[in-house]
């Protein structure tokens, strides 16, 4: 049984921080490990965690010194990371007892060693309830790649010596809120490729206008990736409209953006 480390950014989430863990905690899958880092919360983020981590001994838990974002939080939790596979976990999220099992079971079952990343369907849900669901086409090509990242973050799996190899979260600035979509695309430039699992085994906590929330320098990101797919794969010209797309998008009037939004997690 292979042990899995689940990478855990954590920040501002101390009515959220216990549900999350306790869904790691209760899985069916036991070899685990569990790495918090708190990026400089002004709450009692770091205070709640330090008596979470009292539960179980898989449990380390570290901080920044300053609020420094996801992709250094992730990256200070890797270097910690002694599992063959990398889980990702938000502490505000909630995810299936038997997430890790299927996942690790789906890696055993492949015998293509260049499958490096698994994830699977996440649904959306509030207060009121689940209001959306976000899935992918099961095996993505580099030609699905440049229309929106393939793969849901939150709940994915990855090969760590396939993340060690690729140098980790990218923390630039030009990969602000969009380093999965960067890593996806430097997994796939070097040879390796990602599964979906249609099944929905994460949940994402969100409110149902979080989309409004999006600066239009993250969009400006977003291309960025998609202009790197492009030239990368050689995709054809007909592709430069999901480059400039997001760019769009953020131009739209945000209660048009909303309706468009809402619609495709319908969708989904």
């Amino acid at each position: 049984m292979k042990k899995v480390s689940i990478l855990m950014g954590i920040y501002n989430c101390e009515n959220t921080l216990e549900e999350a863990v306790d869904c790691i905690i209760n899985q069916t899958y036991e070899n685990w490990e569990l790495i918090m880092c708190d990026d400089g919360s002004s709450d009692d983020t770091y205070k709640v965690a330090e008596q979470i981590k009292n539960k179980d001994s898989r449990i380390i838990l570290i901080k920044n010194e300053k609020n420094s974002g996801l992709s250094t939080s992730l990256n200070n939790c890797l270097k910690l990371a002694t599992g063959y596979y990398i889980a990702r976990m938000d502490g505000d999220d909630i995810c299936d007892k038997n997430r890790l099992e299927i996942e690790v079971k789906t890696f055993e079952q492949l015998s293509d060693d260049k499958i490096a990343l698994v994830s699977t369907a996440m649904y959306f849900y509030d207060n009121e309830g689940i209001f959306g669901k976000l899935e992918h086409p099961e095996e993505p090509k580099p030609s699905d790649l440049i229309k929106a990242s393939m793969f849901c973050h939150a709940p994915c799996m990855m090969k760590k010596s396939v993340l060690i190899e690729l140098g980790g979260y990218n923390t630039s600035k030009q990969a602000d809120r969009v380093e999965d979509y960067d890593l996806w695309y430097r997994l796939y430039a070097n040879g390796y490729r990602g599964i979906n699992i249609s099944e929905c085994l994460y949940g994402m906590r969100d409110d149902r206008n979080a989309a409004n929330r999006r600066k239009f320098k993250y969009r400006i990101n977003e291309s960025r990736v998609k202009f790197k797919i492009l030239k990368t794969f050689g995709l054809g010209k007909k592709n430069y409209i999901y480059c400039i797309k997001p760019i769009i998008l953020g131009l739209i009037p945000k209660n048009l953006y909303l309706v468009l939004h809402k619609y495709k997690l319908k969708e989904d």
